[in-house]
């Protein structure tokens, strides 16, 4: 799923107009959430945190803040190709800004304007395209399950490494993780990994993904999936996969605690 934050005054209606393009031009699901107002105003006449539904469009709305960003994207992820949130920006997403609002210092910013009416939607439409996908454990899951092999298949392995804040109790903890990637060569270690361990016998889908980016505390890193006949092939590969990747990808982790900053090539 591809996601575009954007902040400032008007940026609910830029996600409007966006979502609407990409729902015409390109056939495809979109999500739009919006931040920008903290409550919704029921007919019954009683406020709700939080109101949700999916237009004529088959597009599926949300408004409100009782959820934390990634919370919603998490349960998007598996069913729709675009999310637009107007109203908040995470340190994880591209977002774009709009007037005088002050983006942090983590995000990633793909554009700016003075004023919603000036952002050119068509430029936005491409831009959208070239950001690192959100990908889930959900959506990895369903990719395996629509393998053309999934009847043969008996089982579904799988392996999340998540940030944690310490290694025992007495450790610095951990604020955030922050982790590159070899552009390019990244990509093609992983998909060789990938092949080398669909290929074996009884193994059918293999799928790995490792986000970049800064994550925080209990944030999700990286990702396996493997669907094969047996349990027994499917956590060996899990196993070996994850192993692979470590020792294999050139991805590269700077952690910061409370009392440091240091770089370490290492994934988990």
């Amino acid at each position: 799923m591809q996601t575009l934050c954007l902040i400032g005054d008007g940026s609910q209606s830029v996600v409007e107009r966006l979502a609407e393009r990409l729902t015409d031009s390109r056939d495809r699901q979109v999500a739009t959430v919006d931040h920008t107002v903290e409550s919704v105003r029921e007919p019954t006449d009683t406020t709700a945190n939080g109101a949700f539904h999916v237009d004529v469009e088959g597009r599926w709305t949300g408004t409100g803040t009782d959820r934390s960003v990634t919370d919603l994207l998490d349960s998007l992820a598996p069913d729709y190709d675009y999310a637009l949130v107007a109203g908040v920006a995470h340190h994880r997403l591209p977002t774009v800004v709009i007037g005088d609002t002050e983006a942090p210092s983590s995000a990633t910013v793909v554009d700016s304007a003075p004023t919603a009416d000036e952002l050119d939607i068509d430029s936005l439409v491409d831009r959208i395209e070239d950001v690192e996908p959100y990908i889930t454990l959900d959506t990895l899951v369903d990719r395996a399950k629509a393998s053309s092999d999934a009847d043969r298949s008996g089982a579904i392995a799988t392996f999340t490494g998540r940030v944690r804040a310490k290694d025992s109790p007495d450790d610095a903890r951990t604020e955030h993780l922050s982790f590159e990637k070899y552009e390019g060569v990244a990509e093609a270690r992983l998909d060789a990994i990938r092949q080398s361990l669909t290929d074996r016998e009884g193994v059918f889908e293999v799928l790995l993904h490792h986000r970049v980016g800064l994550l925080t505390d209990g944030e999700d890193i990286v990702f396996v999936v493997v669907l094969a006949g047996h349990r027994k092939e499917a956590f060996r590969t899990v196993e070996d996969g994850i192993n692979r990747l470590k020792d294999e990808v050139p991805i590269f982790k700077k952690e910061t605690t409370t009392d440091e900053e240091f770089w370490l090539h290492e994934t988990e």
